[in-house]
This record gives C-alpha cells, structure tokens and sequence, in this order.
C-alpha cells in the first residue's frame, strides 16, 4: 500500500464544498465586475494581443456553438454537479477532493449564468470575457478555465491509477500478486508435508509393522 493516510469522508465533503464556493464566487464576482464596468463587444487590452478582455453573452457552448439549443447544456451541467455531489461522498482521497471541488465550482459556476440571467430560467446566457487571441479565438471565464484544468486533472488521476480512497492501482495489483504468492507456498508446503508423510507411511518401519 501507499504512503497515504486517507482522510475522513466527511474531511473530503467538506474540502469539495469550500473549493467549489470558492471558486463559485470568485466566477460570478469577476462576472459582475465585467457586467458593470466592461462594454459589451468591445475589446479592452490588459496586456497587448496577449491578454485581452472582451464582453460577451454566449448562449451556447465554446465557439458558440449549439446556440439554439441552450437547455441542453443546462441539463448537461446539472447532471456534472450531481455526478460530482455523488462521488464526494465516497472520497478519502485529498486530491480527489480538490480537483473535484474546484471542477463542481466550475460547473455551478456556469450553471448559475444558465439558470438565472437573461433570457429566461434555464436558457441564461454566459458571461464570457476572457481572451487569448495569439492561443486561441474563444472567449470564456473564469469557471471555464476551472473546467478545463479540472478534467485534464481527472485524466491525469484516472491515468495514473488513483482510487477515490487515495490509494493507487499498482498498489492493489501488487496486494493481490503478493497475496497469490502466499497461497501458492503455502499449497506447495501442504503437498510436501502430504508427500513426507505417504513416504513415510511406506518405509521399512511400515513394512515392519504391516508384517
């Protein structure tokens, strides 16, 4: 097994819940800080080319695509959040519980944009205002990069065999090969104790006795 002490269920809820307030309200406090003070589509450089931000309401996904179905990502949405909740329950592993909460943030983040701005419940556009010109044409936020980062993350952890409990992959294969070893010495000890005992029930003390 691994180094790792996991932690109490309840530890890891409560990190996955702090994270995701967190992140959730620095999303919609950067958000209102863009709805008050920034011009709608209009770029105002922060550093040249290289940063920019540029005030959109995007109705769809990225490149906003899918902008007349915008309930579809609502619902998209509230199935993550409930995935995430779920899962948290069962966490004892701390990494698990920070990538997971900053991605539920994300999420919600998100989320709340669909649910209560304009135009209507459930069909909210996003706030968007991030641009990167010289690395990419979208424009996203604050909770979109949380969303990237945290998937790429779960990627990482699901490739380098890390349980929910904080232990890896390896170590349980190395458990059960460890385990196999054992039983394997042990039944080849019983045949020899078994073989030891037919030969001696076959010496000349056997045939002395059986005569």
């Amino acid at each position: 097994m691994s180094g790792r002490r996991p932690v109490r269920r309840s530890a890891a809820g409560i990190t996955v819940a702090l994270l995701a307030a967190l992140v959730l309200a620095a999303d919609q406090f950067v958000k209102y800080l863009t709805v008050e003070n920034l011009p709608l589509h209009e770029v105002v450089p922060v550093l040249g080319e290289f940063l920019q931000l540029y005030y959109i309401r995007n109705s769809g996904a990225a490149f906003s695509l899918g902008s007349e179905v915008t309930w579809i990502f609502t619902i998209a949405l509230t199935v993550v959040a409930v995935i995430i909740i779920w899962k948290a329950f069962d966490l004892r592993s701390r990494l698990w519980a920070v990538v997971l909460g900053c991605l539920l943030g994300g999420v919600l983040g998100n989320l709340t944009d669909r649910l209560l701005r304009e135009p209507g419940f459930a069909v909210g556009h996003v706030v968007d205002m991030i641009s990167m010109p010289w690395m990419m044409p979208a424009i996203f936020n604050v909770a979109d990069i949380f969303i990237v980062c945290g998937m790429i993350t779960v990627a990482l952890l699901v490739v380098l065999g890390i349980r929910f409990d904080g232990t890896r992959e390896k170590d349980h294969v190395e458990n059960a090969d460890s385990e196999a070893d054992v039983d394997s010495e042990t039944d080849a000890g019983t045949e020899t104790d078994a073989g030891a005992e037919s030969d001696a029930g076959t010496g000349p003390e056997a045939v002395e006795k059986d005569a």
